[in-house]
């Protein structure tokens, strides 16, 4: 009766043990998952703040007598081998400017503070590098 009794608390223990191991196994891997996760949204963040940026110095030095800058894309690390993928739409506010009629928000301006005035939409993508898709979304107004 005793090595019986013995018997079953062993497998019993042995399960229990199984079954902590299972557990800790799958919290370490999913906390590792969570920290790529986690970097790869910084990253993101990051690449839009310098989306914003480059685009803000790439607005001040453009030629507008022919045409505006409408787009601007942005790859990190380099642009063939990339891990996020910055992309700038730029709308305008403002009198007389050559751009596209998708383009300008609004032409009808009693302001001359107001003129070139550009809202950019920035969206960060991931290259299929995680399996969760990275996408970051940021709408900023800025005058150049």
């Amino acid at each position: 009766m005793r090595k019986g009794f013995s018997l079953i608390t062993v497998i019993i223990f042995i399960v229990l043990i199984a079954t902590l191991g299972a557990l800790s196994l799958s919290f370490s891997t999913q906390n590792v998952k969570q920290k790529t996760d986690q970097y790869l949204y910084e990253q993101g963040e990051l690449l839009i703040q310098s989306a914003i940026s480059y685009s803000l110095l790439a607005l001040s030095g453009y030629d507008y007598t022919s045409r505006c800058l409408e787009n601007i894309e942005l790859f990190y690390p380099n642009n063939t081998n990339w891990l996020l993928k910055a992309d700038v739409s730029i709308a305008y506010i403002g009198n007389s400017l050559p751009c596209s009629n998708n383009h300008i928000l609004d032409n009808n301006l009693t302001t001359n503070d107001s003129n070139r005035t550009v809202i950019m939409d920035i969206i960060v993508t991931d290259n299929n590098i995680s399996t969760e898709p990275i996408r970051l979304h940021r709408r900023t107004i800025q005058k150049p």
